[in-house]
């Protein structure tokens, strides 16, 4: 029997939030915020917390400098219950941040990679990733070491009996390279946004990207913000509206889709239902600052899905 519902492989880092700030800001200038909040931050990180926080049990690979940033990030994310057994501590090398500026609905998103540019593929325990049903992999173009193997890796995993996903999050250098069509044949969920999956289809037309890129994976999920998500399997869609919230912050919306959908996704429930909940789930994480502070609040969680969600987790 697996020892996880879920393996990820990804980045950690610290996401450090200043609020309050112009929405134009000018060179050589001093500005004050308001709010400052330091939370966890990466795809990969806040997947795992809030998809552990919903009761899948998780493995969690990643690497992490010999400093402090490094270890805050394993004190915020073991409170999950997430095994970290899979984070290799880089030494003399500094943990990646993240340093973002709200501006409305939009938001200025600064990274420093740090290690995370450097885990390769030797650096992972592949015996400890395939010990789950499921594989999931967040942020592919920052991973520029382990990138050339990611392909492989997901190959491994499907021969090992595991279904897959991927959210490629954004591309930095905006190349959108097509070594990521390596790698699609492997996955079994794709998670971008409508945004992501036009960039990844290199068409600005929704329809098209979508017709693309269906036509690589056997699942395809898109998440369109206030107009909800749908999914795409073969040629049969499924939608589903989204949860009215007031926002207070988006960082981790996407990631909290995608907890919400695979914790589903490896019960074997239906995509309707998957859907369903995956707006659920990212509806939760806008109402507190950061991508994880609703999730880690269990009683509000619990009271959030109650209202939202009439089904047992």
């Amino acid at each position: 029997m697996p020892d996880f519902d879920v393996s990820v492989v990804g980045e950690l880092n610290l996401d450090m939030i200043l609020g309050g700030l112009p929405a134009a800001l000018e060179r050589d200038r001093e500005y004050l915020a308001t709010d400052f909040t330091v939370t966890l931050g990466s795809s990969s990180a806040i997947f795992t917390h809030n998809l552990a926080s919903l009761g899948s049990t998780v493995g969690f690979s990643s690497s992490i400098g010999d400093d402090a940033f490094g270890e805050m990030c394993l004190q915020r994310l073991g409170s999950c219950g997430a095994n970290l057994s899979g984070v290799r501590k880089f030494q003399q090398q500094q943990t990646g941040v993240t340093v973002i500026l709200p501006n409305g609905a939009k938001r200025y998103i600064l990274t420093y990679p740090g290690t995370m540019t450097d885990m390769s593929y030797e650096d992972l325990d592949l015996g400890y990733i395939l010990r789950a049903k499921h594989l999931h992999l967040s942020s592919y173009f920052l991973h520029r070491a382990l990138r050339p193997r990611i392909a492989t890796l997901f190959r491994k995993a499907k021969e090992a009996g595991l279904s897959t996903s991927l959210d490629t999050n954004d591309d930095p250098e905006g190349i959108w390279s097509d070594d990521l069509l390596e790698v699609l044949p492997f996955v079994d969920v794709l998670l971008p946004n409508e945004r992501e999956a036009c960039l990844m289809a290199h068409t600005d037309n929704l329809n098209r990207a979508t017709d693309f890129l269906a036509g690589k994976v056997k699942l395809l999920v898109v998440k369109r913000g206030a107009q909800g998500a749908f999914a795409r399997s073969g040629r049969e869609t499924f939608r589903a509206d989204p949860v009215n919230v007031t926002m207070v912050d988006p960082i981790g919306a996407g990631d909290s889709f995608d907890a919400g959908f695979i914790h589903q996704f490896v019960r074997g429930q239906g995509i309707e239902r998957c859907l369903e909940f995956a707006n659920v789930t990212g509806a939760l994480c806008t109402t507190r600052a950061g991508g994880t502070d609703a999730f880690r609040d269990s009683a509000y969680r619990r009271r959030f899905l109650g209202e939202n969600w009439k089904e047992a987790l």
